[in-house]
């Protein structure tokens, strides 16, 4: 049976800029919170938000410059900001589900602030420090130059073919919904202003050369129509963190939980439930 899911949205006054965040059912003892792949915003997580509510409390939260969130005009730390924001929750401790770049966030939040972190569900993360040695991607070259030509729209379309659609698909491959709500997402981020990254404060060493230091259940979820890099950091991180378990959900390409989200949180339910 499938209970009420009560979801409230507002925004968060955090480091002299505001944060839209969602938050479900906070009236569940444990916290899960969902952090966002740099083409996207909180709502990459709405099929997972409908599952784990039934559960969990769920925290959504839209990035700097993503969505609905502000820009910062003074220093930053994205992992500082995480936890100002559990604070204005009076969020103890809780467990994190990130994709991508918000992938990479979180493995800043779980080193710096580890007491706040039950444990890591990663979506093909990224991770500072990482950086890949092979071919570029095919569309890098046409993605260079519609940025040169300010053509946001076209940057836009070649990003999502390159993320989304995946390796030896169309965009005809795909729900049409999904895909449009990407292109949608992503096209807010692209029309952002994104000097702002100039001012976020970076940990250091970066945390690929600290990942062995997490202590903590960690699962790694991907697709296998994933861009190269991601694929090669999944293995990479596997590797470093002890007892970390990587999952492929076939068929998919950089946003696994989108295309296939039953498969995705049967996934994650099985890991939650081994514990």
């Amino acid at each position: 049976m499938t209970s009420q899911i009560t979801t409230t949205s507002d925004f968060a006054a955090l480091n002299g800029t505001k944060i839209f965040y969602t938050s479900s059912n906070p009236h569940h003892e444990e916290t899960i919170v969902m952090v966002h792949a740099g083409i996207c915003d909180h709502r990459m997580w709405d099929a997972q938000v409908k599952h784990f509510a039934q559960k969990y409390h769920v925290v959504t939260f839209d990035m700097h410059s993503f969505g609905q969130s502000g820009i910062p005009t003074a220093s930053f730390a994205f992992h500082d900001d995480i936890i100002a924001l559990l604070d204005f929750l009076k969020i103890d401790s809780a467990w994190f589900m990130a994709a991508s770049l918000g992938g990479a966030i979180t493995f800043d939040v779980a080193l710096m602030h580890p007491g706040r972190v039950k444990g890591l569900i990663m979506v093909a993360p990224a991770v500072a420090g990482y950086k890949y040695e092979g071919e570029p991607h095919p569309l890098k070259a046409k993605i260079d130059e519609a940025e040169e030509a300010d053509d946001l729209e076209m940057v836009n379309e070649l990003e999502i073919q390159m993320w989304v659609d995946g390796k030896g698909r169309t965009p005809q491959d795909l729900d049409p919904d999904m895909r449009n709500l990407v292109l949608d997402m992503n096209l807010i981020a692209l029309k952002s202003d994104d000097s702002f990254w100039e001012l976020e404060v970076e940990i250091d060493p970066p945390a690929l050369e600290r990942l062995s230091e997490i202590d903590m259940p960690v699962i790694l979820i991907y697709g296998d129509l994933d861009v190269a890099a991601s694929l090669e950091r999944v293995d990479i991180i596997t590797e470093k963190i002890t007892g970390a378990k990587k999952v492929l959900i076939k068929d998919t390409a950089h946003l696994p939980n989108m295309e296939k989200p039953a498969e995705f949180n049967q996934i994650v339910d099985d890991f939650l439930n081994a514990l």
